[in-house]
Order: structure tokens, then sequence, then C-alpha cells
């Protein structure tokens, strides 16, 4: 059985949708999670306090038996993420073990109608985001292995998203950001495996309040059942990549939603040129490539629409 009793986490953007139910995952596992929620009253447009979800989360945890801490705070702000890990040490009695960097918004728009305001908020939320708390637990998990001589237990679970792979023509923000993730991901789970801590990035499907527009023609299917875009499908993921068994998981971006798991393959190079030495000319690259992709298929990128249809089992 996958357990994570004695394991401490972090769930950032846990008040509500995707957050939440991984929150609820790894508190059903035995982990003492620590909810993360942005914290300015009121910031969402509702007049609610957003102190409010991280703490009603945190409630329904211990009224299941469970062990959780509420933390209100910006991951984007560089010390609110610091004081996020510290209280996380803190309430694990000296050990952080586990970071579900989840918390995400989205100001979608075309390129061209893009205003400077829509790229950077969603750059800061999404990738600086992510980057403020693996930072600061990365350190803690880097100062534990050294003072101990042996690695520790880390395990990060990074949150990207099917845009940057599909080439998502309204979301360049979303996309950059996402693709942004998988490249901070494998960056650090090379430099952080030798101090025993996975790093890896999930590509989540689900129906929360933030896609609730995106997916809004696609519903459960006919003659009822689950609805495949629930968030309760992918949370079981990341229990997983959260546990002593995916210690030899690390580096890897997965897709996830209704029913289906599927872990992406590495870029391959497709061709290659080569001068036999010197220096092209354009001309001789003229010759080269310009046959080459006459003989693709139509309108080809390096973007992978194909993903986009897979489907449960």
């Amino acid at each position: 059985m996958v357990s994570l009793h004695g394991k401490t986490a972090i769930v950032t953007g846990a008040g509500r949708g995707l957050g939440r139910s991984e929150a609820l995952e790894l508190a059903r596992l035995g982990a003492h999670v620590v909810v993360n929620d942005y914290g300015q009253p009121g910031a969402d447009g509702s007049g609610e306090s957003s102190a409010a979800p991280a703490e009603a989360v945190a409630a329904e945890i211990r009224a299941a038996g469970g062990r959780a801490t509420a933390h209100v705070g910006d991951v984007a702000d560089f010390g609110r993420a610091r004081d996020l890990v510290r209280l996380a040490v803190e309430a694990g009695g000296g050990s952080l073990d586990i970071l579900v960097n989840n918390a995400g918004i989205l100001r979608d728009r075309m390129v061209f109608s893009m205003a400077e305001e829509e790229w950077d908020a969603v750059i800061r939320v999404h990738l600086k985001g992510h980057f403020n708390t693996l930072r600061f637990a990365a350190a803690h998990w880097r100062e534990r292995a050294k003072a101990s001589g042996r690695p520790v237990y880390g395990r990060v679970v990074n949150t990207s998203s099917e845009a940057f792979l599909i080439g998502s023509p309204g979301q360049p923000n979303y996309a950059a950001a996402k693709g942004g993730i998988v490249g901070l991901t494998t960056s650090t789970a090379e430099a952080l495996r030798k101090y025993g801590v996975t790093v890896n990035a999930i590509c989540p499907r689900a129906r929360t309040r933030m896609t609730e527009q995106i997916f809004a023609g696609v519903g459960a299917p006919e003659g009822g059942g689950p609805d495949p875009l629930a968030p309760e499908h992918v949370a079981p993921l990341v229990g997983y990549l959260a546990a002593p068994d995916a210690a030899g998981v690390t580096g890897q971006v997965f897709l996830v939603h209704g029913g289906m798991v599927a872990v992406m393959e590495r870029p391959k190079v497709a061709a290659r040129f080569t001068t036999g030495g010197g220096v092209f000319t354009a001309g001789e690259l003229d010759g080269l490539l310009t046959p080459y992709f006459a003989g693709r298929p139509p309108g080809e990128t390096f973007a992978a629409p194909e993903v986009w249809q897979l489907g449960p089992g």
C-alpha cells in the first residue's frame, strides 16, 4: 500500500479545485499537509477573504482524522514562499518531505492582443511561483543531506500543462509558463538527484474554477457516470509520485485525466544535416531543409496536437 505516514507535504493553490483534491489525497495517505492558498482578502473579486479556502480545506482534512495546517500567502512572492517552506518544516518537526506546486491563474488572450500585465501575471504566478517554493525546499534538502552525509527524502510534483505541448494559440503566456516549468523540472531533477530528491511534472486535465470556461462543452459520459475531468482523477498520481515507491522516478512528464496516465517520451532528433566540415551557406540549407519540410505533413510543427486526442484507457 502507498503510505505517506510521517511525511510533511506542501500543496500550493490548494484552497479549491485540483490543489484541494491533491491535498485531500496526500492527507488520506497519511501526510501532514500544509494547505497554501493566495492570501489577500477579496483578491478574487468575490468579496470573500481568500484566507477562507485554505482554512476550510485544512479543517476538512482534520475533520476526517488527518493533519493539516493552513497557510495564506502568494507563492509568487519570494518572501512568502520562504515563509511557507519554513512553516512546513516546523510542522514536520524539522523536515519537509513533499512539495506539490499547483498554484496558477489564467489570462487568456491572443498574442497580438495580450497586455503586458496579462503576460507578466501568468509568468509570475506559474513559473516564478514554482521556482520560489522549489528554491527554498531544495536548499532545505541540500542542507539536511550535507549534514547527515546521506540522501534525504524529498519529492517534488510540479504542474505543467498540455498547452505547452499542443501550442495552445490563445494562451501564449500560459503555454510559455508551463513549458518553462518542464525546463525547471528537468533541470532540478538532475541537480537534486544526488540528494535523494525526485522532481517530476504532471500535465493534468481537470475541471476547476480556473478551467470551467475551457471545458464548458465537455461533460460526463452519456447515460451518466463519473465526470472524466473531475480533479479526483489526478490526485492519485500525485500521491504515487510523493510516495517511497516512486524513488526511481524523476525528471519525467506525465499526462493525467479521467482514468488515464501517460508518460511523455523525451524529444528525439527527427533529422540531422551536416556539411562534412566548414560552415553551411544559406543556399546549402535551402537545398537540404526546403525539400525535407516539403515532404512532411502539411502544417506539422514542433507542437504535438495529437496529445489532446489521448482519452481514457
